[in-house]
């Protein structure tokens, strides 16, 4: 059997907001098996909890965001695309602001905080949503799409007017049965241009921005002092803020997700759109674990 996963202690770190700028404390927390990823505002009072789920997604301006009952918690993906990575289902999150901490604008920290935690198994099956149709997205010439497949794969394709971007690898197909999460993704950062700073600040936006937690590209260049991590960082990032928002579909996926400029917006809509078409996919068990696909074993 595929067992649920939890963490085996809490952890806590803290950060400041990408867009807000604000100063979070963050704590992951062990919780019950079938409760899933959730989000609980402990400086509101009362507190306010909100499940890591697509019938929550509210904004997705540069970040996914989740909302409820008027409150929300912000750029919520890095942390979702460690969680996923490391095939941790079940976590309460606490923080104290709107956002969660940006760190250095991957998910390598949070997957840091995740193993020094540990990870216990629970004495549940996993739950898979298996893929048995296509399903297509397209938002003018940005296209997301979920397709069968007997395992879990992301292939993305970024297209930006920009001469650093362009010559750099701009597409990847990463099939995560023989795709190390920890090694190849986690670790890509987020990434912004400079000529777009200004006019996101004046919008309230990217406010705790900087080379310490984006790479930052001028016209014809990298600011960041040692340049990229990998030469296709900027593609793996996509991949990345993809984890986090598929894992929104609540369950692990079985099935391929290819997408072509997506970014939150579009991933969330295909999210939607798969699981509004009921007959595109079917609940799987993990109790059977040599049916489950390596990706997730």
């Amino acid at each position: 059997m595929l067992r649920q996963r939890t963490l085996r202690k809490a952890v806590s770190t803290t950060g400041i907001g990408l867009h807000t700028g604000a100063p979070v404390e963050l704590c992951l927390c062990p919780a019950p098996a079938g409760s899933g990823v959730v989000f609980r505002r402990i400086d509101l009072r009362p507190a306010l909890s909100i499940p890591a789920h697509s019938r929550h997604v509210g904004a997705t301006t540069l970040s996914t965001s989740l909302q409820r009952d008027g409150q929300r918690v912000s750029t919520v993906e890095h942390l979702l695309a460690a969680l996923a990575g490391l095939g941790v289902d079940n976590v309460l999150v606490e923080l104290n602001a709107p956002e969660v901490p940006i760190m250095d604008g991957s998910a390598g920290p949070f997957v840091d905080l995740i193993q020094s935690a540990g990870i216990r198994e629970q004495a549940v099956p996993k739950r898979f949503l298996r893929v048995t149709r296509e399903v297509v997205v397209e938002a003018g010439d940005k296209v997301a799409s979920f397709l069968p497949y007997a395992g879990f794969k992301i292939a993305f394709t970024i297209d930006f007017d920009q001469p650093v971007v362009r010559e750099r690898t701009t597409h990847v197909e990463m099939d995560f049965a023989r795709t190390s999460f920890i090694d190849e993704v986690s670790r890509a950062r987020t990434f912004g241009f400079m000529h777009e700073v200004e006019g996101l600040r004046s919008r309230g936006l990217a406010l705790g921005g900087s080379l310490d937690n984006a790479v930052v590209i001028a016209e014809d260049r990298i600011l960041n002092r040692g340049g990229l991590r990998s030469e296709d960082e900027f593609v793996k990032h996509k991949v990345l803020d993809a984890l986090g928002d598929l894992s929104l579909l609540g369950a692990g996926l079985i099935g391929e997700f290819r997408a072509y400029k997506s970014g939150h917006s579009l991933n969330n809509a295909a999210v939607r759109a798969l699981l509004q078409r009921r007959n595109a996919w079917e609940w799987v068990s993990g109790a059977d674990s040599a049916s489950a696909p390596l990706a997730w074993r």
